[in-house]
């Protein structure tokens, strides 16, 4: 039998009885959504948290010179959102833009709230969430802060190999702080070993 990819992903941090999979499955949306289209933007209030069927997205800012800081990317079983933002309802510091054409489970504000009380144990499954969401966070901060840009696109590469493949390398350099142009000699250095 062919679980639901969701279901199948919330397996591995809690259990659901099938009448609770009933619940949960009533509260989604499933959404499709195009290469190069926007989740959430920057400013607009972040109303869904959105898990990854199939796809992949970005997520930045832009600062005040209209520089693009990559942050993250996400791609299947992976979540997401500007998760501030949708925490607090207020506007998104990130942009949210699909890389692939991309397909989503989303759950909107008000219907997590009523999750949590009609099933109590999703405040566990989503504290873990957030829990791995900030500790990688964390880890990046201090890779950025002490780390030569060699070592974190090493890191980069091991720990995320199948982003690696999909991604434009323009975007990798982004997200690693550095240069397109710096990226590819790091690159070249790492063959030529």
């Amino acid at each position: 039998m062919n679980k639901n990819p969701f279901l199948e992903y919330i397996s591995k941090f809690i259990t659901l009885t099938p009448k609770e999979e009933t619940i949960l499955l009533s509260k989604i949306v499933q959404r499709n959504y195009l290469k190069d289209q926007y989740i959430v933007q920057q400013g607009d209030v972040c109303k869904t948290a959105n898990f990854i069927i199939s796809g992949c997205t970005k997520t930045y800012y832009i600062d005040l010179e209209g520089q693009e800081h990559i942050v993250m990317f996400s791609i299947e079983d992976w979540w997401s959102s500007d998760l501030g933002s949708f925490i607090t309802q207020t506007p998104a510091d990130f942009n949210v833009q699909c890389l692939e054409n991309t397909k989503l489970i989303q759950f909107n504000y008000e219907n997590l709230e009523e999750l949590y009380k009609e099933i109590p144990k999703l405040e566990r499954l989503f504290r873990k969430i957030v829990e791995r969401a900030y500790v990688a966070s964390q880890k990046r901060i201090i890779r950025n802060f002490s780390l030569p840009a060699k070592e974190r696109y090493k890191i980069f590469n091991a720990t995320y190999p199948k982003i690696n493949q999909r991604v434009p390398q323009y975007l990798i350099a982004s997200y690693l702080g550095i240069t397109k142009e710096f990226l590819s000699k790091i690159k070249n250095q790492l063959v030529s070993k």
